[in-house]
């Protein structure tokens, strides 16, 4: 299944390892975390507030319910933050060579790497 806009929940769905849910809400709620880090970046993008345990938290509960698609999701729902989102990805180890959604196809070495979020990782 190719991902893009239409399918996003459907392809979300396919994915989601149904052992970790007890409900569609839990599903739905496990959905919203995209929007969660999304305000995040923004928030990092705008006033300089990093708030890199948060972040992995979510991301780490995406790849717990998502398993490796999530990669491809991420990307898909904050292509505006990619060189925001690439460091993460990378420290726990779900960077693939390349991410496709929406019918694009982008390579890992196209997408740069915010500084600022490198050295905070490093510090981990």
């Amino acid at each position: 299944m190719i991902l893009n806009e239409d399918n996003f929940t459907i392809f979300a769905a396919k994915h989601y390892d149904q052992r970790k849910a007890a409900s569609v809400d839990e599903f739905y709620d496990d959905l919203k975390r995209f929007q969660y880090l999304k305000r995040l970046f923004k928030r990092y993008e705008e006033d300089d507030d990093l708030k890199v345990r948060l972040i992995l938290n979510h991301l780490i509960v995406l790849y717990n319910c998502f398993g490796p698609p999530a990669t491809h999701m991420l990307f898909m729902k904050l292509h505006e933050y990619e060189s925001y989102l690439k460091p993460f990805i990378i420290m726990l180890g779900y960077m693939p060579d390349r991410i496709e959604y929406n019918g694009l196809t982008i390579n890992n070495t196209d997408i740069s790497l915010d500084d600022r979020i490198v050295q905070e990782l490093r510090k981990i």
